[in-house]
């Protein structure tokens, strides 16, 4: 939709860049740009990582070269694939945000132009058509039937008829949607500054708490460390009292220590974590963190449903049919007065500017196989004379 069927021009270039220094733009949060030195920082403060390490230290102090470079050597296996795993999830997250990201259709230099939502700025004038979602808060400026579903904010699943800028009900909310009419809403409010983005900030502060699995991990690391300590100083103690060398004391209680704690346990814990976070993406389910297929393990029921399934959200018009004629006729067989005469028909039937995904399919079918486009020689009109 190029043409600008409304009387808005929008913002013009200018305008928009004043727009955007003085409010900022409509993104509710920044780009993480760090996300391998996060996962790289969360890796090397795991539980196990840190008891790799000091079993790998101990044995090098013991002069146990071999198993102190085993231990060395599990612990990058072991880091690498985790880092692996994440990287390849983050990209494939990426992608699909890519993917899936939510445009909006702005009037601006007096022209409709589709953008990312995250682009729109305070004072854009937005297109809105039913079944969308609102990208920012705003007011109604024009209207056509238009009602909104606000039970993401108010609970009640009851839409809401909206009146123009003026009337008593002509605000609007960001992640709110349109289940009826058309409308053209004047930004105000964008990014944080948004109702929703507010709740957004709100939640930020919640603490992050850690997984089942990782608490018992604490626990048995714990318990580990003080029952390998207590040996440590019985045994330290008992051949200082006999012996007299604190060397070799300390050496024979670490060697116990070492010998009572179950080094091989951390890394296969880390191991399986990592193959199965491989195995689910092989399923095709994308794990985002290695807590998701900790937590699975103390799952005892899911719920489910088919939200959030990736459609293009939109219909189309695959055939038709004349009257008198036996059969259906694909669009590419449009070779006759009749079957010519039928879509245009259809689509002067519909709406100017197409709001139902019907009319929207009839106005895109007229303009692919019409020999010439009348709808730029006709305006909306807003009262008759």
């Amino acid at each position: 939709m190029a043409i600008n069927p409304f009387p808005f021009t929008g913002l013009s270039d200018p305008e928009v860049e004043v727009s955007r220094n003085a409010h900022g733009d409509n993104a509710l949060e920044a780009r993480e740009r760090s996300g391998f030195w996060k996962a790289l920082r969360t890796a090397v403060t795991e539980p196990m990582f840190l008891l790799l390490v000091v079993a790998a230290t101990i044995y090098f102090i013991l002069g146990d070269t071999g198993e102190a470079w085993f231990m060395l050597g599990a612990i990058v296996l072991v880091s690498t694939i985790s880092l692996y795993q994440d990287q390849r999830s983050r990209k494939a997250l990426e992608a699909l945000a890519q993917f899936s990201q939510a445009k909006a259709r702005v009037i601006r230099n007096n022209t409709v132009v589709e953008i990312p939502t995250e682009d729109l700025v305070v004072g854009d004038h937005v297109v809105v058509n039913e079944g969308e979602l609102l990208p920012a808060d705003g007011l109604v400026v024009h209207a056509n039937d238009f009602a909104v579903n606000e039970s993401i904010l108010t609970g009640e699943p009851f839409s809401v008829h909206k009146d123009t800028e003026g009337g008593k009900n002509s605000a609007v909310f960001r992640g709110t949607q349109a289940v009826g009419g058309l409308a053209v809403v004047r930004i105000t409010q964008v990014g944080a500054a948004s109702a929703l983005g507010k709740i957004g900030t709100s939640m930020t502060a919640i603490t992050e708490t850690r997984s089942p699995l990782e608490q018992q991990i604490g626990r048995f690391a714990r318990n580990m460390a003080i029952v390998g300590m207590a040996f440590f100083l019985v045994v330290w103690g008992v051949n200082f009292n006999a012996s007299g060398d604190v060397l070799d004391s300390l050496l024979k209680g670490l060697t116990l220590a070492m010998s009572i704690l179950p080094e091989e346990i951390p890394v296969a814990f880390t191991t399986f974590m990592a193959l199965g976070a491989w195995r689910l993406m092989k399923l095709g389910i994308l794990v985002k963190h290695a807590k998701t297929v900790e937590t699975l393990g103390s799952a005892t029921v899911i719920c489910t449903d088919k939200t959030g399934t990736i459609t293009e959200n939109r219909m189309e018009l695959a055939a038709l049919h004349v009257w008198g004629e036996e059969t259906s006729r694909e669009l590419k067989h449009l070779d006759t007065d009749a079957a010519r005469h039928l879509i245009t028909t259809a689509m002067w039937a519909s709406e100017p500017v197409p709001f139902d995904p019907m009319e929207t399919a009839l106005h895109k079918a007229y303009g692919d196989t019409s020999a010439e486009d009348e709808r730029p020689t006709f305006r909306w009109c807003t009262s008759i004379p």
